[in-house]
C-alpha cells in the first residue's frame, strides 16, 4: 500500500471513528487548563492497548485524554506547558504543546490496523495540536521545559487510591539537579472543574446519545410482555441504540422485573417477565464516547395496577416537582443543602402514599436525586456549586418496596443552555402512566 493510500486510510479513520469535535474545542480546554496551574507543566498517558482476556472488550480511551486530546489511540501521551515570564531561575517560556505517539509497530499494526505517525507531516494538522512528536523524545521535551534549579512541579494522572501503578515521571526526580524539589500533583480535579461544563459540541452529543437511547427505550415498550426474558430486552435495546450510532452501552444494562425491580444495580438480567409484575428499565448508550442515562418503569401486562400507579404517579410526581423547583444559579444537588433538588423530590415522596405499614414512603428513596452525565455517565464535577449554564444532570427520584415487589425509578437527562434555562433533553419518551401504557398498546 502506498504512503499517500495509507494517508487517505488514517484520513477516514480519524474522521468517522466518532463524531469527534472540530480541534479549536479540544485545544481551547488545554488552554484552559494550562491557566489552572500557576505555570506548572501537564503531562498525561493514554492507556496502552489491552492485552490477555481484557483485549476481547477493545480499547476506550481515557476519558480525561481524550477530553483534552479528542485522540483515541492507546499508548499516546501529550505534554503541556502555559506561557510563564522570566523569574528567578524560570526562564520565559512561550505556551507550548506537543502530542507525542508511539513509534509504529507494523508487526502490531498488521491485527490493529495502520497508525498516524509522529513523522507524518500532516499530523499537527490532523491532530489539532502545535507539535507531534515521536513518544521517545517526551523525556527530552520535558526536561527542556523546566528549569534545572528551584522548586518543579508537574501535574499529571495520579494513580488512585489502592492502585500500585508506579509513577510513569519518576525518573524526573532522579535526572533533576535538586530532586527533594520535584513534586507531583493530581491534574484530575483540575480537569474535573472544566468538565464539570459542557460546551455546546459535547451537548449535542450528549443529545444524540440520549436520541438514540429514547428509540431503544420505545422499542422496548413495544416488546415486552409476559414470558420475555429480560436479557431479550436488553439486547434488543442495545441493537437499538447501537443502529443509531452509538458504539456500547453507556454502563451496564439494568432490566429488573418483579422483585428485581427493586435491586437498584441488578444487572443479570436473567429472569422471565411475569403477569401483574412492573420492570424497571435503565438502560443508555454511548455516542462518540458521550453517555447519557435514561431509566422508565413499565407493566409487564401493559397495564398498571392500582397500586402500581399509585407508586408510579408519586415518583413521577416527585420528579416533576424538582423540575418546577429548579432556578439556574441557584438550585443544587447534594442532599444537605438548602437549595437542593434532593429535597424537594424527597419530601414530595415523604409526603404522599404510605407502605402496608402505613409508614411514610421517604425511607424507599434510598439513592441520590442526580449526578452528572458527560464523558462517564457519572460524570466528575464539582457537586458543591449551583447548577448554571453547561451542566449535564440527571434527576431520577426512585421508591423501591421489596415486601411488595414493587420498584420504580425514573430517570432523565436534564441540560441547563445558556439562558438559564432547563433542558429535558430525553423529552420526547413518554413520561405519564397513561402515556406509557398508550404506547404499550401500540397506539
Amino acid at each position: 500500500m502506498s504512503r499517500l493510500l495509507i494517508f487517505f486510510v488514517l484520513l477516514g479513520q480519524l474522521c468517522w471513528s466518532l463524531e469527534r469535535q472540530p480541534n479549536p474545542d479540544y485545544r481551547a480546554r488545554r488552554q484552559a487548563l494550562a491557566s489552572k496551574t500557576e505555570g506548572a507543566v501537564i503531562v498525561l498517558f493514554a492507556p496502552t492497548e489491552p492485552e490477555g482476556p481484557n483485549a476481547i472488550y477493545g480499547f476506550r480511551q481515557e476519558e480525561n485524554f481524550y477530553y483534552l486530546s479528542g485522540w483515541t489511540e492507546p499508548g499516546s501521551a501529550l505534554l503541556i506547558a502555559p506561557g510563564v515570564k522570566p523569574s528567578g531561575d524560570w526562564p520565559a517560556r512561550s505556551y507550548t504543546e506537543i502530542l507525542f505517539l508511539p513509534a509504529h509497530n507494523y508487526v502490531e499494526e498488521k491485527w490493529t490496523g495502520p497508525k498516524l505517525g509522529p513523522e507524518n507531516p500532516d499530523a499537527p494538522k490532523l491532530t489539532g495540536f502545535d507539535r507531534v512528536e515521536v513518544l521517545d523524545k517526551l523525556r527530552d521535551e520535558l526536561a527542556a521545559l523546566l528549569p534545572q534549579q528551584g522548586r518543579v512541579t508537574v501535574y499529571s494522572d495520579r494513580p488512585e487510591a489502592g492502585e500500585t501503578s508506579a509513577e510513569p515521571l519518576d525518573w524526573l526526580k532522579r535526572a533533576h539537579a535538586f530532586p527533594g524539589f520535584v513534586s507531583f500533583r493530581d491534574v484530575k480535579p483540575l480537569v474535573s472543574s472544566l468538565r464539570t461544563y459542557k460546551d455546546r459540541g459535547e451537548a449535542a452529543l450528549i443529545q444524540k446519545a440520549t436520541d438514540a437511547s429514547v428509540a431503544a427505550h420505545l422499542a422496548a415498550m413495544h416488546a415486552i410482555k409476559p414470558g420475555v426474558r429480560e436479557r431479550e430486552i436488553s439486547a434488543l435495546m442495545q441493537y437499538e441504540f447501537g443502529k443509531r450510532g452509538c458504539e456500547r452501552p453507556a454502563y451496564a444494562p439494568i432490566v429488573g422485573s418483579g422483585f428485581e425491580s427493586t435491586v437498584l444495580h441488578y444487572s443479570e438480567d436473567s429472569g422471565t417477565m411475569k403477569a401483574g409484575d412492573v420492570a424497571v428499565l435503565d438502560v443508555g448508550g454511548e455516542y462518540s464516547m458521550y453517555a447519557t442515562d435514561i431509566t422508565r418503569t413499565l407493566p409487564v401486562s401493559g397495564k398498571f395496577t392500582g397500586r402500581q400507579r399509585e407508586i408510579y404517579n408519586i415518583v413521577l410526581g416527585a420528579q416533576q416537582a424538582a423540575i418546577a423547583a429548579f432556578v439556574s444559579g441557584k438550585s443544587t444537588l447534594p442532599r444537605d443543602d438548602p437549595n437542593s433538588l434532593f429535597k424537594v423530590a424527597y419530601d414530595y415522596i415523604n409526603s404522599h402514599g404510605k407502605d402496608q405499614h402505613g409508614d411514610a414512603l421517604g425511607k424507599y428513596f434510598i439513592h441520590g436525586l442526580s449526578h452528572y452525565v458527560g464523558l462517564n455517565v457519572h460524570d466528575p464535577g464539582d457537586y458543591s456549586v449551583p447548577l448554571t449554564p453547561g451542566m449535564v444532570f440527571t434527576i431520577e427520584p426512585g421508591i423501591y418496596i421489596p415486601d411488595e415487589s414493587l420498584g420504580v425509578r425514573i430517570e432523565d437527562t436534564f441540560y441547563v443552555d445558556r439562558d438559564g434555562k432547563l433542558i429535558k433533553l430525553s423529552g420526547a419518551l413518554p413520561s405519564t402512566a397513561e402515556d406509557v401504557e398508550r404506547v404499550m398498546a401500540g397506539k
